[in-house]
């Protein structure tokens, strides 16, 4: 997902539903909750949802500043509008940085932050990757994958329903909408599509996944 002019934004200058619904049964460890105000914004309508997927994403807003804290508050707020979604707002569930991550939707509600209104946003949780000035990539990196193992865990997620932005938009779509091309998260493909980096990404993240056992 492209932020490419957030740095507008003077934010950036100053992570109980139905019973058909996955509960979360806790907290991702080293996990701010802080989140969107139900009713509001990206939650402006209840829409329950059963994560099946992680969808991983980067911020591509390269200003300083603009970590995992300036995100959550942006997606808070309602200053990321989505005008061609259904509901108006950009949404996502954790923003992670090298030092925080910051959790926005409960993970049992759909957000706004893959394809409309395709399978991505109504089966999957969405990661978005901080790359502010200054950000550690490694650290954030590692962050994510330690966060994607956790989830996987909590929800029984297999490894290879962990996908990249990009790959919702290389499927078929009911609605026939031009969904774009978006080469995210840009610095894990290769040629705009997944290859030898975001495997090389997957190995990790299903490590952390066999360290936490079953």
């Amino acid at each position: 997902m492209k932020f490419r002019h957030i740095a507008c934004y003077t934010l950036i200058a100053a992570l109980l539903s139905s019973c058909s619904v996955i509960v979360p049964q806790g907290t991702p460890p080293g996990v701010t909750v802080d989140l969107i105000p139900s009713g509001r914004y990206a939650r402006r309508k209840y829409r329950p949802m059963r994560p099946t997927y992680i969808t991983i994403h980067a911020t591509e807003n390269y200003a300083r500043g603009a970590g995992a804290y300036a995100h959550a508050q942006m997606i808070k707020t309602g200053a990321i509008k989505g005008r061609h979604n259904a509901i108006g707002y950009i949404g996502w569930h954790f923003t992670v940085d090298d030092h925080s991550i910051y959790q926005s939707m409960p993970t049992n509600e759909r957000g706004e932050h893959a394809d409309y209104d395709g399978p991505g946003n109504r089966t999957s949780i969405g990661i978005e990757m901080c790359e502010n000035r200054g950000n550690d990539r490694a650290r954030t990196l590692d962050k994510t994958a330690r966060l994607t193992a956790w989830l996987m865990k909590e929800y029984n997620i297999p490894l290879n329903h962990v996908v990249p932005h990009q790959h919702w938009l290389m499927i078929r779509h009911d609605d026939h909408r031009n969904l774009g091309h978006k080469n995210c998260p840009h610095f894990l493909m290769e040629h705009g599509r997944p290859g030898a980096k975001w495997q090389a990404y997957l190995g990790r993240i299903a490590a952390y996944r066999r360290a936490l056992g079953n």
